[in-house]
C-alpha cells in the first residue's frame, strides 16, 4: 500500500427536512386541525482514529463525502426521520485542519476518538407547530436547515516516542528490525525505505515504547532534497531523536562528521523545536570495523562533531550494543513520562504489572 500522509477532502453534512402542512380529516370532526409534523435532521459527519490503519490513502481518491438530508415531515403527526449519519476512519495521529485558513481544527491522538466534522441540519418546524389559540388553522411551515459544508487538510503525523534520524545507508531499518517487530524493507542501496515504519520495542511483559524509521535525510532536505523532508514533521511528536551514523562508510574520501553537522543543520532549517528536542548519537556498523580501531575511531568521530550528549556504539546486524541502548532509551521516556503526570497517574507503558499470583 502507497503510504500517504496527506489528503485534501469536501464533507458536507445532511440538510434538514422540510416542516409539512397537514390537516386532520376525520368523518365527524369538521374542524380537526393541524397534523404537520416536522422534518427530520440532517446527518452528520464523524471522523474516527482507526488504529488499524496507518495511511490517509483512502482519501487521496475519494474526496467528496455527503451524508443523509433529513426526511420531509408527514400529516398525522409524524415527524421525517433523522438522515444517516457517515463515519470517516482516520488513522491515529491524523491532524483535521481547514483547507482554506490553514486553522487546526482538531486532532485524533488516541485510538477510538470521535469528533463531529460536519453538523446536520435541524429540521424545519409543521404548521403544528404554529397552532394557537388566536390561530386554529395555521398554513405556516419551515424549511430545514443546511448542513455544515466544509473543505479540510487532512495531516498524518505518527505517534512514536523515539525517531530515528540519519543519512541513507546508516542502519536505521537494519536497527528497528533489530529491536521492534518491525519488519521494513533492507537493502545495500540508497533510499531503501521509502515511507516512515513503526515498531514496539518491547522492554518487559508491560513495558514498551514505540520506534520510527524515517527515509533518510540528505543535504538540503528541508528544501525537498531527497525523501526525507518529506516526512520530517513525523519526527516533530517524537519525544528523543536517534541520530544514527554509519561509522565504516564504504569510501573512506567521505567526512562521516561533515555528513553529521549538515543533517543536524537540516533539522534547525525545518523546525527549531525539532532541533531543540533531545538527540542522542549512535554510532553504527561497529562489526565492520576492526575491533582494535573502535575505541580510537569513536572518541575521533565525537571529538571532532563536538557532540556532548549520550553516545552509543552498537552493531544492529549483530546486535551488540542493542540492549543498552533500549535500556537507556526506556530510563529516559520512563522519566519524562513521571515528570509530565500526576504522581496518582503513572503511565501504564512504564509501570510494571505484578503477577497474577503475586500478593499485593
Amino acid at each position: 500500500m502507497k503510504f500517504v500522509d496527506e489528503a485534501f477532502i469536501d464533507v458536507a453534512a445532511g440538510d434538514g427536512g422540510a416542516g409539512c402542512v397537514s390537516f386532520r380529516h376525520e368523518k365527524y370532526k369538521e374542524f380537526g386541525g393541524p397534523n404537520g409534523g416536522d422534518g427530520g435532521r440532517g446527518g452528520h459527519v464523524f471522523a474516527v482514529a482507526d488504529p488499524s490503519l496507518n495511511t490517509l490513502v483512502d482519501y487521496r481518491f475519494s474526496r467528496r463525502h455527503e451524508a443523509r438530508r433529513g426526511q420531509h415531515g408527514m400529516g398525522s403527526d409524524m415527524f421525517g426521520a433523522a438522515g444517516d449519519d457517515i463515519t470517516l476512519r482516520m488513522p491515529v495521529g491524523t491532524i483535521i485542519s481547514d483547507a482554506d485558513t490553514g486553522a487546526v481544527l482538531t486532532e485524533l491522538l488516541q485510538p477510538g476518538d470521535v469528533v463531529t466534522l460536519a453538523k446536520g441540519g435541524d429540521g424545519g418546524f409543521g404548521n403544528m407547530r404554529f397552532k394557537s389559540a388566536i390561530n386554529r388553522a395555521p398554513r405556516q411551515k419551515t424549511p430545514g436547515w443546511p448542513g455544515e459544508r466544509k473543505s479540510l487538510k487532512l495531516e498524518l503525523k505518527v505517534l512514536a516516542d523515539v525517531g530515528l534520524l540519519g543519512l541513507p545507508n546508516a542502519g536505521k531499518s537494519t536497527l528497528i528490525s533489530a529491536i521492534s517487530n518491525a519488519r521494513p524493507r533492507i537493502a545495500d542501496y540508497p533510499f531503501t525505505t521509502l515511507h516512515p515504519h513503526l515498531g514496539v520495542v518491547r522492554v518487559g511483559p508491560e513495558q514498551s515504547f514505540v520506534v520510527a524509521d524515517l527515509p533518510g535525510l540528505i543535504e538540503g532536505a528541508s528544501e525537498g532534497a531527497g525523501l526525507g523532508h518529506l516526512f520530517l514533521r513525523h519526527l516533530q511528536r517524537t519525544r528523543l531523536l536517534l541520530h544514527v551514523v554509519d561509522l565504516a562508510p564504504f569510501d573512506d574520501s567521505v567526512d562521516a562528521v561533515a555528513q553529521a553537522r549538515a543533517l543536524v543543520a537540516e533539522l534547525r532549517k525545518y523546525d527549531q523545536a525539532l532541533y531543540d528536542k533531545p538527540r542522542w548519537l549512535v554510532l553504527n556498523k561497529l562489526d565492520m570495523v576492526d575491533q582494535a580501531d573502535r575505541p580510537a575511531r569513536v572518541r575521533d568521530f565525537v571529538r571532532r562533531l563536538r557532540f556532548k550528549g549520550p553516545v552509543f556504539e552498537i552493531s544492529a546486524l549483530t546486535r551488540e550494543g542493542c540492549e543498552p541502548l533500549i535500556q537507556s532509551v526506556y530510563q529516559h521516556l520512563k522519566a519524562q513520562s513521571e515528570a509530565a503526570r500526576p504522581v496518582d497517574q503513572p503511565d501504564p507503558r512504564f509501570t510494571a504489572q505484578p503477577d497474577a499470583g503475586s500478593s499485593p
